[in-house]
């Protein structure tokens, strides 16, 4: 993969993210401008999304236990709805072709990653060991009353776009001047 076509690869998925947040219809949107011609398929594109949110949410996580928590399944839930909250689109989408993949192929896809994000959060959770056969169900109780936390917020704001966020220096800027 070449640097121009692993760029345009992440411009497409940042309009996917961006689109999927605006219209939150829990559907991958292949109608987009350069979807199809950058992703062989639905699956592909559904793994790539898998993968931003799994990486936004591990993210989240570490951010969280950096403060060291003294509940560290609470720190985790929060996280977790926080990370809902930044992707809302993603998570719909993510949610939906968990609950009605579109082939077999797919539906062990989703079934893989879910438990492996199962596992991520019983573990950074305390709450379980990485070889624990128990881990996915624990992180599944986690997950579950982390949507029970993430219902019970305000509706968040809509993201702001790039245009709207202050840049690297800006950011600098604010940390000096604090």
């Amino acid at each position: 993969m070449t640097w121009t076509t692993f760029h345009r690869r992440g411009e497409i998925l940042r309009s996917v993210i961006r689109t999927a947040d605006e219209r939150r219809d829990a559907t991958l949107p292949l109608d987009l401008d350069g979807v199809t011609e950058t992703f062989a398929d639905a699956l592909s594109l559904l793994a790539a999304l898998q993968l931003r949110w799994h990486t936004h949410l591990a993210g989240r996580i570490d951010r969280a236990l950096a403060d060291e928590p003294l509940d560290l399944s609470a720190a985790v839930e929060d996280a977790w709805a926080d990370a809902a909250d930044a992707l809302p689109g993603v998570r719909m989408i993510l949610d939906g072709y968990r609950s009605a993949p579109v082939d077999e192929e797919m539906a062990r896809a989703m079934v893989k990653a879910t438990a492996k994000e199962h596992m991520m959060l019983a573990v950074m959770a305390g709450r379980s060991s990485v070889d624990d056969p128990a881990a996915a169900s624990v992180g599944a109780r986690i997950e579950e009353a982390a949507r029970l936390r993430h219902r019970g917020r305000p509706a968040a704001a809509p993201a702001r776009t790039a245009e709207e966020r202050p840049g690297l220096l800006e950011r600098l800027k604010s940390v000096v001047a604090a």
